[in-house]
């Protein structure tokens, strides 16, 4: 094909049907799964590849260069992230390149790095060396003979396959163009040519420096097919790419070509299928005006599901796969990829039931997002996993899986029992509003039926034995009863432990004021490595730390806060009748003893001591935070900066964004936000927005709050009065404490960090890791095999990859099934969210500014007074708290440590806005209501309802 024999020069042409097993880099990721599809028997039109060969040859000498520019360019991030279930090419059927992203009718894809503008100038110049420079003539000559052998004036498709392109963690869909209806030699020259200069458009560009790949490393090749005449066409998606569910398939279809459902030119006919049963679930006929059949009866939905339901198991994957039906009723597939955006399931053995579950029935498991109400959307290295999993699994009945590098725990078992059910429904709300608001319908569903509580031989083998628990899982049955767990056991124990302790926080809260502190002190010296220490000594030292922190640490910082809020409890109860609940949320206002807001106003005092520092605040203003690090390090602050900030640091630096993940550094290691937060406390001018008055405003509020609750009750009673009182004043005095254990948790996994910092530059060192900072994308067992001299290099970069591709990920299931069902996506899909935007009420009063939408706190700028909104927030967030006027959070619920934090710095705020940092903008004017849970433009008008509940708190 294209030489003097017949045949191409090796390695420019092969065919469609020889492709199964071609290397990725010379045919790229369309050109191979269509290779496979063929080889497996699928009907596939026929074709041939023009490989990557071809376009290296074809590639001018200056493109290489150009690239390695690109690579070091850095492209403006922007906010979201990439849909799976859009179009590999934007496909237009007269030879005119689409626009990447036409299946959702949308210009631009979200989710990828804007270009700035050097990238689209390099994307440019390099998009017109492959126009002008000539195509080599053996790779003109194969391409033509190539072309002639399909026959002389046949009708093709020219598709690019990009080598970056349908690959596990990324579909680069819509990334390079393809053309259809091409007919002639000249004209499919020219396409390819066209193909090749697709890889350097600026959606291209971006796309792949939004996914970490080389542009140097790129390749494209051209996929040339004949051209199927279709009577109908469209898409299937072997999962749904909606709510998540592997077990449904989902068509959109419609009569005529293909390229019509991609193009977004037409409204699809759209079903939903139970893929297993065949049954139609849904189906949604939208046909052009006048057209009143569907496009598929149910015997073609039926074989069109079958078919991918084949399709991916070749591929062993959930895909996203084109077809189109011919004349003669023959249903070919023109392409197959996988939909890379599906959250991830648990792996099977960690979502195997234990003990009286297992084997009791095949319905899908529930599973509650940890890290979520932590505050905590982004993934967890595997060691900050691992160490989690060490404290999650000492006690208690929980079976926990880490599916997305994000903790979930197990509530199945809950949820399938009367009294866990109530539990949930009353505690869910409490913790993320959105989880309590979804979480009716996912107990209406019959799978998740109340059941009895199985036999005392349930779970038992043949010979009557029960089944071995299985390490690393917890207790196995989330069901078990407290006599045979001894988990739960262990937990009544320490409950038991605990009780004098608690007593003696009601009867003397400033001793166990001083107990619970001392504890922190004496901690700090307990958890010091002697040095100096063998690099094992430190591992062993790193893993024993936690196991010999935890109960203690219960035992000496839990009982203070637990007093606190129960003494609140109390008087809400006392307060029946006279006051309503949320009346309370002031006395919250300003709390004492809390070290995180006493941490918060330190540095506070810091950047004010700074900013009268005209040396200190000259350098803070003309810099940036990773400017002023670098400067701090080098010890070349001015002397004021330098001296404050190593003390600041000296007693906070274990503190960091994200702080409960051991692999995400310390601000003793990176100070850059603290650093920022100071520069943006110096923009504080008007003296009522200083932090420090307004935490002083906020005690005076809770201690007016208090003295009108007692004034109320005492017209009732006067000793009811005197209790109110007293459970007022000793929630102030110990509520504060709520803090405390985390502080002293932070504590211990900064020393475990010293430790395997050390260790990590020991292992890259030794080259069984190539950077220090690898150590935490493994297990201590790893490490421990590493250090013996095991290269863990491959490992590493496994899991690197994985939690980059987990990086992007903007949408978390807070309640996600084992069939891959996101439960809030699934309900919202029944009844879509209106444009209103509103959440949960958490911290009352109003407040109108300028929004700041913020992802990631590190560096993030924040006026006085605007609104900060953010997907959620951890302690690292507080300093930002300092200066805002409201908040507003996509997670979360009252009781989430975002919403509690506002309520005690006394500004408002509302919680779990679905989308709330894609649907409010930076720069845009609104009205944060915390007493109603809304948010709206200045310019919308206010409902009854919300003007009324705006004059509350």
């Amino acid at each position: 094909m294209g030489s003097a024999d017949g045949r191409a020069p090796e390695g420019l042409v092969m065919d469609l049907s020889g492709l199964g097993s071609a290397p990725l880099p010379l045919v790229g990721g369309k050109a191979l799964n269509l290779g496979k599809l063929t080889a497996a028997g699928f009907r596939v039109p026929r074709g041939f590849c023009l490989t990557t060969v071809a376009y290296r040859k074809a590639a001018p000498a200056e493109l290489d260069a150009l690239a390695a520019r690109l690579d070091a360019a850095q492209p403006s991030p922007n906010d979201g992230e990439p849909d799976d279930d859009e179009p590999d090419d934007g496909e237009a059927d007269d030879g005119k390149t689409g626009d990447g992203d036409s299946r959702l009718g949308r210009p631009g894809r979200p989710g990828l790095a804007r270009p700035g503008p050097d990238l689209g100038e390099l994307a440019r110049q390099a998009r017109e060396m492959i126009v002008t420079a000539p195509i080599p003539a053996d790779v003109d000559a194969a391409l033509r003979g190539a072309y002639a052998a399909l026959g002389s004036r046949a009708t093709v498709a020219v598709r690019s396959s990009a080598t970056a392109e349908d690959l596990p963690f990324a579909s680069f869909a819509g990334q390079q163009d393809s053309f259809l209806n091409i007919s002639g030699a000249d004209a499919v020259v020219e396409s390819v040519r066209r193909c090749w200069a697709s890889l350097w458009t600026e959606r291209a560009v971006a796309y792949r420096a939004a996914n970490g790949i080389s542009h140097r490393e790129v390749g494209l090749a051209v996929v040339v097919q004949d051209l199927i005449a279709a009577t109908s066409a469209g898409v299937l998606f072997t999962a749904n790419p909606v709510t998540g569910t592997r077990t449904e398939t989902v068509i959109d279809a419609s009569a005529g070509p293909g390229q019509a459902v991609v193009s977004g030119s037409v409204n699809p006919d759209h079903f939903v299928v139970d893929t297993a049963t065949g049954q139609i679930l849904l189906r949604s006929p939208k046909g052009t005006a006048g057209r009143q059949r569907p496009s598929l009866d149910d015997a073609r939905i039926r074989e069109l599901t079958a078919l991918g339901d084949t399709v991916q198991g070749l591929f062993g994957a959930p895909q996203d796969v084109e077809w189109v039906i011919d004349a003669a009723g023959k249903i070919w597939v023109t392409q197959s990829r996988p939909i890379t955006t599906l959250y991830p399931l648990p792996e099977p053995e960690a979502a195997e039931p234990q003990g009286a579950e297992a084997g009791a029935d095949a319905d899908p498991r529930v599973y509650l997002c940890g890290t979520l109400l932590q505050g905590l959307t982004r993934p967890l290295t595997p060691m900050g996993l691992s160490v989690l999993g060490s404290m999650r699994n000492r006690n208690g009945p929980w079976r926990y899986v880490n599916p997305g590098l994000r903790m979930y725990v197990d509530v199945t078992a809950m949820v399938r029992n009367r009294y866990g059910r109530r539990y949930l429904l009353r505690m869910l709300p409490l913790a993320d509003g959105r989880s309590g608001a979804v979480f009716p319908a996912l107990l209406d569903d019959p799978r998740f039926g109340v059941r009895k509580r199985p036999s005392r031989r349930a779970g038992r083998g043949a010979a009557g034995r029960r089944a071995p628990r299985q390490p690393g899982t917890g207790s196995g049955a989330a069901g078990n009863s407290a006599g045979r767990d001894p988990g739960t056991l262990a937990g009544l124990g320490l409950t038991v432990r605990l009780l004098p302790s608690l007593v003696r926080a009601v009867v003397r809260p400033s001793a166990e004021l001083r107990r619970a502190f001392d504890y922190g002190t004496r901690l700090q010296s307990e958890l010091v490595l002697p040095e100096p220490a063998t690099t094992f000594g430190r591992l062993d030292h790193a893993q024993r730390i936690l196991e010999n922190t935890v109960d203690g640490l219960i035992l000496a910082t839990l009982p203070g806060p637990s007093v606190g809020y129960l003494m609140l409890a109390g008087a809400r109860r006392l307060l029946r009748g006279i006051a309503a609940p949320r009346e309370l949320e002031a006395v919250l206002r300003g709390l004492p003893n809390n070290v995180t807001t006493e941490m918060d106003l330190e540095l506070w005092q810091l950047a004010v001591t700074i900013g009268a520092n005209a040396a200190s605040r000259e350098v803070f203003l003309a810099h940036g935070p990773r400017e002023l690090a670098a400067l701090y390090k080098a010890g070349s602050l001015p002397a004021v900066a330098q001296t404050g900030l190593h003390g600041f640091l000296d007693r906070y630096g274990h503190r960091a964004v994200a702080e409960i993940d051991l692999g995400m550094p310390r601000w003793s290691e990176k100070p850059d936000h603290i650093l920022g937060m100071i520069s943006n406390y110096l923009h504080v001018v008007d003296p009522e927005q200083a932090p420090d008055r307004q935490f002083a405003r906020a005690e005076e509020h809770a201690e007016a709050r208090i003295r009108s609750l007692v004034e109320r009750t005492r017209v009732r009673s006067r000793i009811r009065a005197r209790l109110v009182e007293f459970c007022l004043r000793r929630t102030r005095q110990l509520s504060g404490l709520r803090e405390l254990p985390k502080f002293c948790i932070i504590l211990a996994l900064a020393e475990m960090r010293r430790q395997l910092n050390a260790i990590g530059i020991e292992l890259a060192r030794s080259d069984a890791i190539a950077a220090a900072d690898d150590v935490y994308f493994l297990e201590f067992d790893e490490v421990r095999v590493g250090l013996r001299g095991a290269d863990l290099k491959g490992i590493v970069a496994g899991r690197h990859r994985i939690y980059d591709v987990e990086l992007r990920r903007r949408r978390i299931p807070r309640l996600l099934l084992s069939d891959g069902t996101d439960v809030e996506a699934a309900v919202m899909a029944k009844s879509p969210v209106s444009g209103a935007l509103a959440g949960t009420p958490a911290s009352a009063g109003t407040a109108t500014g300028t929004v700041r939408v913020i992802l990631d706190p590190v560096g993030a700028h924040l006026e006085p007074g605007e609104i900060l909104v953010a997907p959620s927030t951890d302690p690292g967030w507080t300093p930002l708290f300092m200066t805002a006027g409201a908040l507003v959070m996509e997670m979360g619920g009252v009781i989430s440590h975002g919403a509690v934090v506002a309520r005690e710095y006394g500004i408002p705020a509302v919680v779990g806005v679905p989308d709330a940092t894609t649907r409010l903008r930076t720069g845009e004017t609104v009205t944060v209501d915390g007493s109603a849970g809304t948010v709206r433009q200045v310019d919308a008008p206010l409902s009854p309802a919300t003007a009324a509940g705006s004059l509350a708190g």
